[in-house]
């Protein structure tokens, strides 16, 4: 019975000291690590600030645009720098054949003008030709009091005849005003319309010249159509990208967290960065998000995981996007 109580004894014993022992685990990929609550994970720079460039819609003239002048793929500029210079050639021929239609337009304008005054001094002529006629036939019919019924009568209709033809006179110079303005006002929108293309094509000329208004590395996108860099000579469409410009001045890291270790951080927590190239460097770095949905590592993979993006705190030239790098979460 002693036996049995020390063989018990030392089980239990057995038993507490494998329970408070913290065993290492790796996962599956060998990239995380834990033990005694400690985490570290992999993952990747990128920028915190970074701008895209696209081809813009320059107006529903022009679909397509030809790159002329493009900086060399990881070139360090500054803000203002000028990285891309698109062809304009297109756009000044088209200003040239829209000038020379709005200078006809304009003499069409003046022309119809001309006309319209010619015309509008005829009709005005017409009418005090009119009134005259009415004015005599008024004073015949006056003198025709004293003649006989019938004669007296013939008076009368001319009389009624010219009133007509004056009303009538009267009425043509109205609607032929109505008419003219209707007229002067559809060439004035057509010449309006031709001075605005003209200034927006003017106005395009400049943002063909593209610059950056971050500082950074400029990296040239691919070109959707051939999987290569965007070159010289290169035809790009309305929302292609052309490149980008990550700033360096302010770093994070893309990573994750495993599920079984999302409870265990949280936001501006303190994490140390080191660089997989500089691994006895350690960068100051807190939380700055943390994802609220939970999906697998990888398409592979069993694993699930939280994004996690993590700041670097001090700006430091070393880091560059896409360096692999450890995060230690403190």
């Amino acid at each position: 019975m002693k036996r049995i109580y020390q063989i018990l004894l030392f089980s239990l014993a057995l038993i507490m000291s494998i329970s408070f022992c913290k065993k290492e685990e790796v996962s599956e990929t060998g990239e995380r690590k834990k033990s005694n609550k400690q985490i570290i994970e992999s993952g990747e720079l990128a920028a915190v600030n970074s701008k895209a460039f696209t081809v813009e819609r320059y107006g529903r003239h022009w679909f397509e645009m030809r790159v002329i002048g493009i900086l060399e793929h990881g070139t360090l500029i500054q803000e203002g720098d000028s990285i891309i210079q698109l062809d304009p050639t297109d756009i000044k021929k088209s200003i040239i054949d829209w000038e020379s239609t709005l200078e006809t337009q304009l003499a069409n304008q003046e022309k119809l003008r001309v006309d319209q005054e010619i015309r509008r001094n005829e009709m005005i002529s017409s009418i005090k030709n009119e009134q005259a006629s009415f004015e005599l036939t008024k004073l015949e019919l006056e003198a025709s009091r004293f003649e006989s019924d019938r004669l007296r009568r013939i008076k009368e209709l001319e009389f009624d005849q010219a009133k007509i033809r004056m009303a009538k006179e009267e009425k043509k110079l109205q609607l032929y005003d109505i008419i003219s303005s209707c007229d002067t006002k559809i060439q004035e929108i057509r010449v309006r319309q031709f001075k605005n293309q003209i200034d927006n094509a003017y106005s395009i000329l400049p943002r063909l010249t593209i610059r950056t208004p971050i500082a950074g590395v400029f990296q040239i996108a691919h070109n959707w159509r051939t999987g290569a860099l965007v070159k010289l000579g290169d035809n790009l469409y309305p929302s292609n990208v052309m490149a980008n410009v990550p700033e360096l001045r302010r770093m994070k890291v893309i990573t994750y967290i495993n599920e079984t270790d999302f409870l265990d951080i949280q936001l501006k927590q303190k994490v140390a960065v080191r660089l997989d190239a500089l691994p006895d460097v350690v960068f100051d770095a807190e939380v700055s998000y943390i994802g609220k949905l939970c999906h697998r590592k990888d398409e592979k993979s069993r694993q699930k995981v939280f994004d996690v993006e993590i700041e670097i705190l001090e700006p430091d030239e070393r880091l560059k996007p896409g360096m692999t790098v450890s995060c230690e979460y403190l």
